[in-house]
C-alpha cells in the first residue's frame, strides 16, 4: 500500500482548505446541475468519503435516527484471502438528512435503492463542475482533495484523530495523523494573516 500523499512530486498541496471547501459547499447549493448532483457533492463535503463509496450509498444507510450516513470501507485490506466487510457510520448535519429525504424521496421508497444510480466518471464530473464554477483550479481541485481538506478541517477544528479515522475509514492510525502534518502550514497561513 502507498503511503498517503498530501502534496504531489512538485510539492504542491492536494487537498482544499477550509475556505476552498468552504466555497465548495456553498456553490454546491448554487452551481450544481440538479438536485442530486447537490446532494451528491454534499455529501462528500459533510463526510469525507470517497466517489465510489458514495455512489454506494443507499437509502437503508441513511441512518435519520442517529443522524449518520452509513458508508461500506472499500479500501480495507483482506485478511487471509477474504475479503470482510467494513462499515462506518459518519455523522451529519440533520438539516442535510432531510434533505437527502426530500430529493430522493426516501419515506416514499419501496426496498433498498441505490441514491446516485451513476458511474464514477459522473460523480467526479459533478464535483468538477462546482469547482470549475469558483475558479478552483490545480492539483487539490479533485474530489480526492475534498476528501483530505475534510481530514483537514477535522483535524483543525480538534475532532480527536480516532474519531477522524473511523470517519475517513483508514485502517491505520498513521494514515490519519498524516493530516498532523497540515495544521502546521495552515496555522501559518492564519498566523501570516493575522501580521498582514
Amino acid at each position: 500500500m502507498s503511503e498517503m500523499q498530501l502534496y504531489d512530486q512538485n510539492g504542491h498541496r492536494l487537498y482544499l482548505t477550509p475556505d476552498e471547501r468552504e466555497a465548495f459547499a456553498a456553490a454546491a447549493i448554487t452551481h450544481s446541475q440538479h438536485d442530486k448532483a447537490r446532494t451528491f457533492a454534499r455529501t462528500l463535503y459533510y463526510t469525507g468519503c470517497r466517489v465510489s463509496e458514495a455512489l454506494e450509498l443507499t437509502s437503508a444507510r441513511v441512518d435519520s435516527a442517529n443522524g449518520n450516513l452509513v458508508f461500506r470501507t472499500l479500501k480495507k485490506r483482506k485478511t487471509r484471502g477474504e475479503q470482510k466487510q467494513h462499515w462506518r457510520a459518519v455523522p451529519v448535519p440533520l438539516s442535510f438528512l432531510d434533505e437527502l429525504s426530500l430529493v430522493h424521496q426516501l419515506k416514499q421508497q419501496k426496498g433498498e435503492v441505490s441514491l446516485w444510480p451513476v458511474t464514477r466518471q459522473t460523480g467526479w464530473s459533478w464535483c468538477k463542475q462546482i469547482m470549475e464554477a469558483i475558479n478552483l483550479e490545480g492539483v487539490q481541485a479533485t474530489a480526492k482533495g475534498l476528501r483530505h481538506g475534510f481530514g483537514v478541517a477535522a483535524v483543525l477544528k480538534g475532532v480527536p484523530l480516532p474519531t477522524l479515522q473511523k470517519w475517513l475509514g483508514h485502517s491505520d492510525i498513521k494514515t490519519t495523523a498524516h493530516y498532523l502534518q497540515i495544521v502546521g502550514a495552515e496555522e501559518k497561513e492564519l498566523a501570516a494573516r493575522m501580521w498582514g
